[in-house]
């Protein structure tokens, strides 16, 4: 017989004894059957595996996971500005973690971590087994599994989620380093007080970055993710602190297992006590303003998209510097903010705003900003916005416009210079300007023939007004753009007169620009806010890091036209000047202030050699967003550049400043600034008394002194020119319309008085020692307290003396600047 018979007739035997059965034992399944029936659907599922491991790729990560913060840094690259972003997440490589925090963690979450292969089948079992014989719910998922949960999934406790974290484990871990699953693992865990990420933890636990952690502080962050909330010590129960503990002595047991640290450093280690919950780092206080100038630096120059920046993982080192902002936010509360009384006042002093922005002019670089008091009350930057008229801040440019574009005046024909005289006579209409205008002068005050020095140190409208259309409305807009006011803000159609008088509307950054680069000698940096720039994360994958712009000097003046403006400058800033009160910073400064029509907006832009800075002040309807007058802000009919703003400047540059070698100013003016035809040798001049400011050592004068008391400056010499008449300054009768306006005053005439004899020119640089006391102040004897652009009508100034003293004469200086609330009917001292 064969062995196919033989096999064939032992299936018919079988056959024949199964039908010998009863029925119920005929319909059960044989061993047979079972194990080929699990066999085959052993070998469904392993084939299907293989088949969804091959076809089926990673999925993308979840957005939860990708989400990090933006970190803002100040200039020190240390101190931390803010965090953007609804997941506080700072993405770190392996290399910046240390061997002792990975070895933790692994010690604590996983110990076959570098022995598995994604999913560990006996510690799934046993976590299964402990949880069915209630020894409490127990995971058995790796730190591959968990990785894959954080990254790819979602936390949600399904069959059909555990199935794929299965799958994308195994996948992961065939494909990738296992540093780069720890690292994933480690970015992507939380670990309570809102900390997402090793790095995040490292600094809501200890304040250091995670490059700093100890071996302690690596093992009790390692316990926390195991119950992130619970685990904190600092707000546990007591019976969670012990667990704590115990889970911390846990891991460092595990070190010792693995072989990670010896039984004596184990021994060695003491419980690292965290320290207390910090509040997050928001965008409140002025760090939304500081991070919306660095975001519009990087967006306005290109270097990223708005979309790239919002989505985060960006490491942004800015130019701020944290004392100088915190400085002017003080200088802005002392000396504004403390004066507004809302309650008492709730039609003039609510809704009062202040913008403002400080430069190096050797840099560029952006020092401090001042955009609101409190981004979480105010979201809009002020610093940054582009819809308030700078005014008279304007006519530096007019002055330099005029100097560079070597075209002759409308007076004599000669090029425009510091000296050329122009009539000062109140709503005396501009020639050959594209429309007609005709602006008056602040209090509507008759100056007759005047400089244009002293026009800026009075800030006579109607001179300027001429002046510019004389040096080329087209010029004097290239000019201001040329220096960095942008060419598309509104105000800046040369086919409109007005444009000379500051009808532009650049940010208060951009006038810092401007200013810091005719401190600059006419180099000008635009200013720039962010001084490093890097990926938190960087790796495969990873966007490439832009490079930062080049930051490169232009030339917007030649240097003896920019000096020469900043001697006029330094003028302004003197006890006849409107900019007077910045005396009290004790040391070289020039500076010009404005004042726009229906007192909507007030301004200082001044600089000393290290520093440019600006403030402007204005009204704003929260609702409407309509701009309001400044009149009868705290309690003054009045609100002039040279009050509020220049008091902030003041007392900003001084506390910057403070402690710091004073510098002068190393002019070299234009040879615009003579007298043509003369040499310094016969310049006549006029040197104020000794006990006055160094600002009241006057520059070389003209015959003719200068009305209001300003004693005509002339710069850097010549010889004296033919005596002119002697011009008069008439007060005008006040019209009644308009804020703060008053019945007409009295006609005040000025007698000018016959020129000094001429004498060698003496302007010494002003020094430390001749400045005024920082509590002491020179009252000026100009008849107005800041002349505006064009506004027609203004309430005078209640404690101006009858007449005012003849030109030349210099009032001796008050031994204390009078305090903002000692005449509430009149505007504050300028």
């Amino acid at each position: 017989m064969t062995l196919s018979t033989r096999r064939s007739a032992r299936r018919a035997a079988r056959r024949e004894a199964r039908r010998a059965l009863p029925l119920l034992r005929r319909l059960l399944p044989t061993w047979r059957m079972c194990l080929g029936a699990v066999l085959g659907a052993l070998l469904i599922a392993v084939g299907a595996f293989a088949v969804l491991y091959v076809i089926v790729p990673l999925p993308d990560p979840n957005a939860q996971a990708v989400a990090q913060s933006n970190v803002y840094l100040y200039a020190d690259g240390v101190t931390e500005i803010a965090r953007t972003g609804t997941v506080n997440r700072t993405d770190v490589g392996i290399e910046r973690i240390p061997v002792s925090t990975r070895q933790a963690v692994v010690s604590a979450e996983d110990r076959t971590f570098y022995q598995n292969r994604g999913i560990d089948l006996k510690g799934m079992v046993r976590a299964g087994w402990n949880t069915l014989t209630g020894q409490g719910m127990q995971g058995g998922s790796t730190i591959t599994q968990q990785y894959v949960k954080n990254y790819y999934l979602t936390q949600s406790r399904t069959i059909e989620r555990k199935g794929r974290e299965l799958l994308i484990a195994l996948k992961v871990d065939q494909q990738r380093d296992k540093n780069e699953i720890l690292a994933g693992y480690l970015n992507t865990s939380y670990f309570g007080r809102g900390a997402y990420g090793i790095q995040s933890a490292a600094r809501a636990y200890y304040g250091v970055d995670v490059s700093e952690l100890t071996l302690p502080q690596s093992a009790y962050l390692a316990a926390l993710l195991q119950a992130p909330s619970a685990y904190d010590v600092k707000t546990a129960t007591p019976a969670n602190r012990e667990r704590a503990l115990a889970r911390w002595q846990y891991t460092l047991d595990g070190m010792v297992q693995l072989g990670f640290i010896s039984a004596t450093e184990r021994a060695d280690a003491a419980f690292p006590d965290p320290i207390d919950p910090q509040p997050a780092t928001g965008l409140a206080g002025q760090a939304g303003y500081l991070v919306g100038v660095a975001d519009d630096y990087l967006v306005t120059n290109r270097i990223l998209d708005s979309a790239t920046l919002k989505a985060g993982g960006w490491r942004i080192t800015t130019t701020f510097d944290q004392d100088k902002q915190d400085a002017f936010a003080r200088a802005v509360h002392e000396e504004l903010t403390g004066e507004l009384d809302p309650a008492a006042r709730p039609a003039t002093d609510t809704d009062v705003r202040v913008a403002g922005a400080s430069v190096e002019p050797a840099t560029g670089r952006v020092v401090a900003v001042y955009g609101g008091p409190d981004y979480a009350k105010q979201p809009y930057n002020d610093a940054l916005r582009q819809d308030n008229q700078i005014g008279s801040t304007f006519k530096p440019i007019d002055l330099a416009a005029g100097i560079s574009s070597h075209r002759g005046s409308s007076s004599d024909g000669l090029p425009i210079s510091t000296e050329t005289r122009y009539d000062g006579t109140s709503e005396r209409p501009v020639t050959d300007g594209p429309t007609p205008y005709a602006p008056p002068n602040e209090d509507d005050i008759d100056y007759g023939s005047i400089t244009l020095r002293q026009a800026m140190v009075k800030s006579v409208n109607s001179v300027y007004a001429q002046e510019g259309v004389d040096a080329g409305l087209a010029h004097v807009r290239e000019t201001a753009v040329r220096l960095g006011i942008p060419a598309d803000v509104p105000g800046m159609d040369p086919a409109n007169t007005s444009m000379t008088l500051g009808t532009a509307t650049p940010s208060a950054l951009d006038l810092a620009g401007v200013y810091a680069a005719l401190a600059n000698h006419g180099e000008a940096h635009r200013p720039w806010s962010v001084a490093g720039l890097e990926r938190v994360n960087p790796g495969p994958g990873q966007l490439d890091v832009p490079d930062l712009p080049d930051r490169p000097t232009t030339t917007a003046l030649d240097r003896g036209t920019a000096d020469a403006v900043t001697d006029v400058l330094r003028d302004v800033v003197g006890p006849h000047g409107t900019g007077a009160a910045a005396l009290d910073l004790g040391r070289p400064a020039a500076g010009k202030t404005g004042t726009t029509d229906a007192n909507l907006s007030a301004w200082f832009a001044g600089y000393t050699p290290e520093l440019a800075t600006t403030v402007g002040l204005f009204r704003e309807n929260p609702k409407t967003h309509a701009k309001e007058p400044l009149a009868g802000t705290a309690g003054y009919a009045r609100i002039n550049g040279g009050a509020f703003p220049t008091r902030i400047w003041t007392s900003y540059m001084g506390d910057v400043l403070d402690g710091t070698v004073v510098r002068s100013f190393d002019l070299q003016p234009t040879e615009a600034t003579k007298w043509p035809g003369t040499s310094p040798s016969t310049t006549p001049s006029t040197t104020a008394p000794t006990s006055a400011s160094p600002s009241a050592t006057l520059a070389p004068s003209p015959p003719t002194g200068g009305p209001g008391g300003t004693a005509g400056t002339g710069g850097t010499g010549g010889a004296p020119v033919p005596a002119a008449p002697a011009p008069t300054a008439t007060r005008r009768p006040t019209a009644t319309t308009g804020p703060g306006s008053t019945a007409p005053d009295p006609v005040i005439t000025i007698v000018t008085p016959e020129p000094p004899t001429p004498v060698p020119p003496t302007r010494p640089e002003p020094t430390q020692t001749q400045q005024p006391s920082p509590t002491a102040r020179p009252t000026s004897t100009r008849p107005t307290t800041e002349p505006g652009t064009t506004s027609p009508t203004r309430t005078p100034e209640p404690t101006r003396s009858p007449a005012p003293p003849p030109t030349g004469a210099v009032k001796p200086p008050s031994t204390s600047r009078p305090p903002a609330t000692a005449d509430p009917a009149g505007p504050p001292p300028a």
